[in-house]
């Protein structure tokens, strides 16, 4: 909970702060869950990488207004979390193989994570990402549909 006049987003107090996600975990518990646990789960990666458009896997996960974007952006712990967001998820793609087939719900996050890091982070994040993921990707069998969008995004 919030304390007292901090009117600032659950989204932001998440990443910028001391926030809890819907779920009751902090940023720290969500990062530091093992492989298993971020392939159970499914209502983490809205949290760690939000969008300025609702989620179709999880409608209750938060949504950026452009004050939550504006403060993000300028927040040098937003910053270091979302960096922190990105080498866990990648140390994750790194560490696992099932994603790599034609079609997993895996290529979806992946696309969420590379548009949020371009809203949020820059261009340089975002590409980072992707060239990483691009890299894993490489000989797999993961459908030019998903690719395509990993380029789009």
């Amino acid at each position: 909970m919030a304390p007292a006049g901090d009117d600032r987003s659950a989204i932001v107090r998440f990443l910028g702060g001391d926030g809890l996600d819907a779920a009751g975990r902090s940023f720290a518990d969500v990062v530091a869950m093992d492989d298993h646990a971020i392939e159970r789960h499914h209502d983490f990666i809205q949290w760690l990488f939000p969008l300025d458009e609702p989620s179709q896997a999880v409608p209750s996960s938060p949504v950026l207004t452009p004050a939550d974007i504006a403060l993000l952006r300028a927040s040098a712990m937003a910053q270091r979390r979302l960096g922190e967001a990105s080498a866990r998820m990648l140390r994750f793609y790194r560490m696992t193989a099932r994603w790599r087939q034609s079609f997993d719900h895996n290529h979806l996050r992946i696309t969420r994570i590379i548009k949020s890091l371009r809203l949020l982070a820059g261009d340089a994040a975002a590409e980072a990402f992707k060239a990483a993921i691009l890299d894993e990707a490489s000989g797999t069998a993961i459908s030019v549909t998903a690719l395509r969008f990993w380029e789009e995004a």
